[in-house]
């Protein structure tokens, strides 16, 4: 019976040796994570009294580049920083932000017509042959059916035309079509509206000459011919202004061939002309404008 409480007490010494034991594992382990804690603020306060000596090396490192001692124009190594090597960012936002006027001027304009080479209509010059016209089927009406018949067809006849040799000195032309009452005049299409009305005249420019284009008139309404004035205008520069306030007369003038708008107050109506001039009869700068006229006004 005396053993139990020696037993107890042979426990709780156990007990007390085994808490105080741990309590000193604990200590110890504590210790290397204090030094730890201080070794930072140590190895600021080494490099903070150290700080002096190293700045001139920092300053040696931030001082810009210098090129070698054999300077060639240009030189840039390739560790230079990016503005040694041409890379100029606010250079490149100017161009993005530059001036309206700027960028108008980098815009590419369309080349102008040289002075020798006819005004055309639609892709068609003044100065091309009558053989060459019909050849191309270039026609500028509609029905799109349309032909062209000219004095010297026997069809032009039922157009009111004249009947004319292939030796005449002009020969007029007009586009029509045929229909159950025989041929018809077509409508010439301007500014894509059909023209009132509308002729094409050639002529020799000598004898044994082919006969050319040397006029092309139209008849169209006032919108129309307001469109064609901005158009022209556009493409050719201000148009020279004549005759009366009443009557006025635009006229482009290129050296070889004139474009001309007659506004009609009156009826509400203008007459649209293009005219070879005499020295133009010769073909000269013909084939230049078939290149070149493809889409052109009208």
């Amino acid at each position: 019976m005396r053993r139990s409480p020696l037993i107890a007490l042979a426990v709780c010494a156990a007990c007390c040796a085994a808490w105080h034991a741990r309590a000193q594992a604990q200590t110890q382990s504590d210790a290397p994570l204090e030094a730890q804690a201080a070794g930072p603020v140590r190895m600021t306060a080494t490099l903070a009294s150290a700080a002096p000596a190293q700045a001139p090396a920092d300053a040696k490192a931030n001082a810009p580049l210098k090129p070698p001692a054999a300077y060639v124009p240009g030189y840039a190594p390739a560790y230079a920083p990016r503005h040694a090597l041409g890379y100029a960012p606010a250079r490149r936002a100017a161009k993005r932000h530059a001036a309206p006027g700027a960028a108008a001027a980098m815009v590419r304009t369309r080349t102008a017509v040289p002075d020798d080479t006819p005004f055309a209509f639609r892709g068609i010059p003044l100065g091309i042959t009558l053989a060459a016209l019909r050849a191309t089927h270039m026609v500028r009406a509609t029905p799109h059916e349309s032909e062209l018949l000219c004095e010297t067809d026997i069809a032009g006849g039922d157009l009111g035309m004249t009947i004319k040799s292939d030796a005449s000195l002009t020969v007029a032309c007009r586009w029509a079509h045929r229909s159950a009452r025989g041929w018809v005049s077509s409508h010439a299409v301007v500014d894509g509206a059909p023209a009132a009305d509308h002729i094409l005249r050639f002529a020799h420019a000598a004898a044994g000459e082919p006969l050319r284009l040397y006029e092309m008139s139209f008849v169209v309404d006032g919108m129309t011919a307001f469109d064609l004035r901005d158009l022209l205008a556009s493409r050719y520069g201000a148009p020279r202004v004549l005759g009366a306030p009443s009557l006025p007369l635009l006229v482009w003038d290129n050296g070889a061939s004139t474009i001309t708008i007659c506004l009609l107050p009156a009826s509400g109506r203008a007459t649209l002309t293009y005219l070879l001039k005499p020295d133009g009869l010769q073909g000269k700068g013909v084939d230049k404008a078939l290149k070149i006229s493809q889409f052109d006004e009208g």
